[in-house]
């Protein structure tokens, strides 16, 4: 059997994941393979303006567009480090292409670029990011932790952080107070 990979998904944490991490939780997978998963959450944004960052990494937004921007707690692994999650892509000294429209980035030099020009033209800024180790998240997603669905990146880059995770469940169909917190196997 072929294993199946969430690269470019949502994963919309179950009411029965009770980890203060991940409770309410929209991930954006950037990478899914045999080794384990990477991804961000997008829609627990922090006490933090992108101003307040930049102004803390000594780099002046000149941008002033974007600095009320919020910086989001993107998972607890390296919470000190930055990731950029952007469209389009581009080249980065330290960056992963997600797919032909969105990449990840954790170098300072795409934030030289946003301070100066806004670019690119979507972002969203995470301290930290979450990650599963080879066959980590398929085992949370055989115990019912995890609700998948392909990513959209009007949902990434167009909905408020507030609006993100309704946004994906209403690709679903249903809403978070229909979701259950006891699973069942059959």
């Amino acid at each position: 059997m072929e294993p199946i990979y969430f690269t470019h998904h949502f994963l919309i944490a179950m009411p029965a994941l009770v980890d203060p991490y991940f409770n309410r939780a929209l991930i954006y997978v950037c990478e899914h393979n045999a080794q384990g998963a990477l991804g961000v959450i997008v829609n627990k944004p922090l006490d933090l303006t992108l101003e307040g960052l930049f102004e803390k990494v000594d780099l002046e937004l000149k941008t002033r567009e974007i600095a009320s921007l919020p910086v989001h707690f993107g998972g607890p692994v390296q919470m000190d480090r930055g990731f950029v999650l952007h469209s389009p892509p581009g080249e980065w000294q330290s960056s992963m292409q997600v797919n032909q429209e969105i990449g990840l980035t954790s170098s300072k030099d795409i934030l030289a670029s946003i301070s100066q020009n806004g670019q690119p033209d979507n972002i969203i800024l995470t301290l930290g990011y979450a990650g599963w180790s080879a066959g980590q998240l398929e085992n949370e997603l055989a115990q019912n932790a995890w609700l998948t669905i392909p990513a959209n990146s009007e949902i990434l880059f167009r909905q408020s952080p507030e609006e993100r995770l309704p946004a994906a469940m209403q690709k679903l169909g249903i809403s978070f107070a229909q979701l259950s917190d006891v699973a069942g196997h059959a």
